[in-house]
């Protein structure tokens, strides 16, 4: 009988071990920050932890050859607004990995901001976190294209 309770005990002990995942295997691993990862279209999902307002968006298409951006956005004015330039990916031993880019219209400017990239999942969402301001975060999520009526909008016709 003794060996009985010693065995069912051991056998309740190791089927709760089995049973307890580890947190840290479940979460899903980020991966590096690179042109590649970021290769294809992405959706500002949140601003701040908040949706977007009905009626605002924000797209990016990244293209890791020549480190190119296209931007569909109607965010920051009434207007919507495509917008190109060219993006750097740089990575601070402290803060990790950073983005910063530069327009193509005629002054060459820079973007506001640099971005601290966290969380790049392979599901396809990201974190950007502005560079000097930990309270300004912008969540996007990847998307298969820009949709063609936000590409009529801006009256942009790639095909």
């Amino acid at each position: 009988m003794r060996i009985l309770f010693r065995i069912m005990t051991l056998s309740i002990l190791l089927f709760s071990f089995i049973a307890c995942e580890d947190e840290e295997e479940a979460k899903e691993k980020s991966l590096e920050v690179t042109p590649v990862n970021l290769n294809g279209t992405w959706q500002l999902a949140e601003w701040n932890g908040q949706p977007l307002t009905e009626g605002t968006y924000c797209y990016i298409t990244f293209a890791r050859k020549d480190k190119t951006f296209k931007m569909y956005q109607k965010f920051d004015s009434m207007y919507a607004r495509y917008l190109t330039g060219s993006f750097d990916i740089e990575k601070d031993d402290y803060l990790g990995y950073i983005i910063n880019g530069k327009y193509d219209y005629s002054l060459g400017g820079r973007w506001n901001n640099s971005y601290i990239v966290t969380e790049l999942l392979p599901s396809g969402s990201m974190i950007w976190t502005v560079k000097g301001d930990v309270e300004d975060i912008s969540k996007y999520i990847r998307c298969n294209e820009v949709p063609s009526a936000v590409r009529k909008e801006v009256q942009i016709d790639e095909n």
